[in-house]
């Protein structure tokens, strides 16, 4: 989308809210349906950004397979729980969660330290006139469709296998 820069920064700033609130819901909130709730505010703002980036595919296959897909099946599997068993043992704070706090942590800083050193005009400049020689020759979706089909196409019989059985798993446990 080509907006003017205030909105466009606007839209920005709204949608890592969106990320950073919906992040720290899956990651806090101690009722899974309530997580999974907040995974869907995350995969969505992830496929607005897209939308912002101008990449619509990408955007459209966010929305499809992650939040229509994998959320609904991770809420399916949330609902099937029995309650009281997940409960039961349930203990907020744990030595495993020292250590995933300390993982995430460095590895935030990281990321921090790597977004801040690292030179942002040459990589914009470099990507845009490389989607302009691309755009001339053949689109985008084009190429997606070409590289699904030649280079790709293994690990793509391979996803759809593994999501065949995710439905067929689900469908079984549906019927119990």
């Amino acid at each position: 989308m080509d907006l003017h820069g205030p909105i466009h920064d606007f839209l920005l700033v709204f949608l890592g809210l969106g990320l950073i609130v919906g992040g720290i819901g899956v990651v806090l909130l101690t009722n899974p349906i309530y997580c999974a709730f907040s995974l869907g505010l995350v995969l969505v703002s992830i496929s607005l950004f897209y939308i912002l980036a101008n990449s619509y595919f990408v955007a459209a296959s966010q929305l499809l397979i992650y939040v229509g897909a994998i959320n609904i099946l991770i809420l399916f599997a949330v609902m099937f729980m029995n309650g009281s068993e997940y409960y039961k043992d349930f203990n907020l704070w744990t030595i495993g969660n020292e250590v995933t706090l300390l993982v995430c942590t460095s590895i935030f800083v990281l990321l921090i330290t790597i977004i801040t050193d690292t030179s942002w005009y040459s990589i914009i400049w470099t990507t845009r006139s490389n989607q302009i020689i691309e755009h001339d020759l053949i689109s985008n979706s084009q190429q997606i469709g070409i590289h699904l089909s030649t280079d790709f196409f293994l690990p793509f019989e391979f996803i759809s296998i593994i999501l065949l059985a995710a439905l067929i798993g689900s469908i079984s446990a549906a019927r119990q």
